[in-house]
C-alpha cells in the first residue's frame, strides 16, 4: 500500500512539473514592447504617399522635358533623377505631366503630351516598385528585413488603385485633358523612351 501511495505521490509530482514548464510567462512590459516594434506596413505607406510621396510628386520633373533629357544626355539624367534600391539596370524616374487622352481600354489610359510623346498610364496592373524608389527617399537600410521593404511597395500599391484610380476611371474618356504625377522605370542598359509606362500617384481630369 505505502508503494502504491509513493508511486502515486511521484505521478502527481512528475504530472505538477511538466505542467509548470510548459507555460511560459512573459512580462506584459516585453509584450507592450514587441506590440510596438512590430512593423505596420500599412500604416508607414500611408504616411510615406501622404507626407513624401505627393509632395515629391508635386515637384517631379515635367514628362516632355524628362524625355528630352534622356534622348540627349541619358547617363547624366540617369545620375541627376533616376533612383533605384537594388543593384542593377533597372531604375525609377519620378514625372509629372499632362495632355489629351486617346485611348482609354480596361488596363490602361494613354494620352498625348504638348511635345507629341505617348504616354501610357496604368489603371489596372498598380504592382511593383516605382512609387516606393523613384523618389529616392526610402533607404533599404530603415528596414530590418526585405519582407517588410517588399511590403510598403505592396501597401502604396494598394491605395493607388483603391483611391487614386476608381474615380479617375468613372470619368475619364477620349478627349478628356487631364493633369498626372507617377513614377516609371526604365533599364539603363537598353533604354526604350518608346513604351513609357507611368504607375501613377496623382491623376486629374481637367476639363
Amino acid at each position: 500500500m505505502a508503494k502504491k501511495t509513493l508511486k502515486y505521490l511521484v505521478a502527481v509530482i512528475v504530472v505538477v512539473f511538466l505542467a509548470w514548464n510548459s507555460v511560459y510567462f512573459k512580462k506584459l512590459g516585453e509584450v507592450k514592447a514587441s506590440a510596438v516594434t512590430q512593423f505596420n506596413a500599412a500604416k508607414y505607406a500611408r504616411n510615406y504617399l501622404d507626407k513624401q510621396l505627393l509632395p515629391s510628386a508635386a515637384n517631379a520633373t515635367d514628362i516632355d522635358q524628362l524625355l528630352s533629357l534622356l534622348k540627349e544626355k541619358p547617363d547624366s539624367t540617369f545620375k541627376s533623377h533616376a533612383h533605384g534600391l537594388d543593384i542593377g539596370n533597372i531604375r525609377f524616374f519620378m514625372a509629372s505631366g499632362k495632355g489629351t487622352v486617346t485611348t482609354v481600354d480596361e488596363n490602361d489610359v494613354y494620352l498625348l503630351t504638348p511635345a507629341k510623346q505617348t504616354i501610357k498610364i496604368a489603371t489596372e496592373y498598380i504592382f511593383g516598385n516605382a512609387l516606393r524608389d523613384a523618389p529616392g527617399i526610402i533607404s533599404i537600410k530603415d528596414f530590418t528585413n526585405t519582407m517588410d521593404l517588399n511590403n510598403v511597395s505592396a501597401e502604396v500599391n494598394k491605395i493607388v488603385r483603391n483611391e487614386v484610380v476608381p474615380p479617375f476611371k468613372s470619368k475619364v474618356k477620349k478627349g478628356s485633358k487631364l493633369t498626372f504625377a507617377g513614377a516609371f522605370e526604365l533599364n539603363q542598359a537598353h533604354i526604350n523612351l518608346n513604351k513609357i509606362e507611368i504607375i501613377p500617384v496623382s491623376l486629374k481630369i481637367t476639363n
